[in-house]
């Protein structure tokens, strides 16, 4: 299922096939949705199966993060090794927030020998802890994507049978997205965060696993009555390219002409996207992302079809619920099936959530900062042999 199966900047996506929106009512916003982030402990991980074992790696020293550009987001990179010298499976993860009041989320991206030479080359020029990764791991060539963190999450434990493929010498790159919306700028927030592996001896075969996301676009307005200069949409896309970058432009840009086939922007609360499927094989555990301002997600397989399948449906979305989850039912694929990524977005949580209601009126694009947005479906996936 090679939406996008492995990842290096967001801007460098090939979506294909057609787009749409249409404005759509959203239920009203609950007393503990979108708080912002979760600080609660995780719990144990689960008793390990034969051939498994845990590895704990925590970053060497605090980190202090700092958001660059005039923003309120700092994306970090750093280097994971595991220290392995024969062959293994990542069969689970438990990501360790340090200080979760600042960490928005974390994804660990799979090295390749030359990434990992890069990896280190990098981390050894730049001061202090790891180095700045906007987008992606902040090495040259495609990254498999292997674990992710969001709040709500505890264990990430893959079925039994299944698990991500950790050649000897593998490296990680542990990325952390920082957000210091609530940050008092007298006192700098530090962190320490670290993960605990769940690795399964590469002796005895597993299949394989894979992850694959599909995207959608965000065109979404200012609220009704709202003014300001970043309600223009153009104004509102240079400011997510001064925080983060040309490649954050190209992202909305990449995302408007893959999805709508180039033309004009549909503005609206509900965007969706489809995307062929080129590989067979079976989703066996998925969730949602998006921001503070998100409502609901959707992700389907053969929408409006006699072959219809449902992968994800959460109407009532919470940022701090988004748990990688088994599916009930696997949901098997073939080459030339569609996917089908819908998100619908609120303007009005601008003014009611306390992170974001100091914040001027803004149009929201695709953007990496959490007073952005993101559409995004995350599927955990075993190609077919």
């Amino acid at each position: 299922m090679r939406l996008k199966a492995t990842v290096t900047a967001l801007a460098a996506l090939s979506l294909v096939a057609a787009c749409g929106s249409s404005p759509a009512a959203a239920p009203p916003v609950s007393s503990s949705a979108h708080s912002g982030h979760s600080a609660g402990s995780a719990p144990p991980p689960a008793a390990l199966r034969a051939g498994e074992r845990f590895v704990d790696l925590t970053i060497p020293q605090a980190y202090i993060p700092a958001a660059p550009h005039g923003g309120t987001d700092e994306y970090r990179c750093f280097l994971v090794d595991p220290q392995l010298t024969s062959p293994a499976y990542l069969t689970g993860s438990t990501f360790l927030p340090q200080n979760a009041g600042i960490v928005h989320h974390a994804i660990f991206y799979r090295l390749s020998p030359e990434q990992s030479a890069d990896a280190v080359a990098v981390d050894a020029r730049t001061p202090g802890e790891g180095w700045t990764c906007f987008g992606g791991a902040g090495v040259d060539g495609q990254t498999a994507w292997v674990a992710h963190w969001a709040p709500g999450a505890g264990e990430t434990l893959m079925p039994a049978g299944y698990g991500f493929e950790m050649p000897p010498g593998s490296k990680l790159v542990m990325q952390v997205h920082y957000n210091l919306l609530d940050v008092d700028s007298g006192v700098p927030a530090t962190d320490r965060s670290g993960i605990k592996m769940r690795l399964a001896d590469g002796t005895t075969q597993l299949t394989p696993l894979q992850t694959a996301l599909a995207f959608a676009p965000i065109e979404l307005p200012c609220e009704p009555g709202a003014t300001g200069a970043l309600c223009d949409r153009a104004t509102a896309v240079a400011d997510v390219e001064k925080r983060f970058g040309a490649g954050s432009g190209d992202m909305v840009q990449d995302l408007n002409q893959q999805c709508q086939g180039g033309a004009a922007p549909k503005p609206g609360n509900t965007q969706r996207c489809d995307q062929p499927i080129d590989q067979d094989g079976t989703i066996l555990m998925a969730a949602g992302h998006m921001h503070l301002l998100g409502r609901s997600i959707k992700v389907e397989i053969n929408p409006g079809t006699p072959a219809a399948q449902t992968v994800i449906d959460v109407p009532r979305y919470d940022f701090d619920n988004q748990a990688l989850v088994p599916l009930p039912k696997p949901v098997h694929v073939t080459r030339g099936d569609t996917v089908r990524v819908t998100c619908t977005h609120d303007a009005t949580l601008r003014k009611q959530l306390p992170q974001l209601r100091k914040l001027p009126p803004s149009y929201v694009v695709w953007g990496e900062g959490t007073s952005d947005e993101m559409c995004l479906g995350i599927m955990v996936f075993a190609a077919k042999p």
